[in-house]
């Protein structure tokens, strides 16, 4: 394997790892707010109306994780890889 490819795997694993926690993050929203939906259907308006919150919580954490973390790594990974 390459000297400088070596040099650049911690990197990408980084990068793998905080798109991968964006993507769960995402994912748990989109069931949290179905869920939601389905509590809502069923007339449990309090609890529809907090696990609604709690997808929309999901989904900032998942922005913010793609904004701050993602987007910096990969822009480490690529200024690395030009060098």
């Amino acid at each position: 394997m390459n000297t400088p490819l070596l040099e650049l795997l911690p990197q990408f694993l980084e990068l793998l790892a905080f798109a991968v926690g964006g993507l769960g993050l995402s994912a748990a929203g989109l069931y949290l707010e179905r869920l939601a939906l389905a509590t809502l259907q069923t007339g449990n308006a309090k609890l529809g109306g907090w696990i609604a919150f709690m997808g929309l919580m999901a989904f900032y954490f998942a922005y913010l994780m793609g904004t701050d973390k993602v987007r910096p790594a990969l822009a480490a990974v690529r200024r690395q890889d030009t060098e």
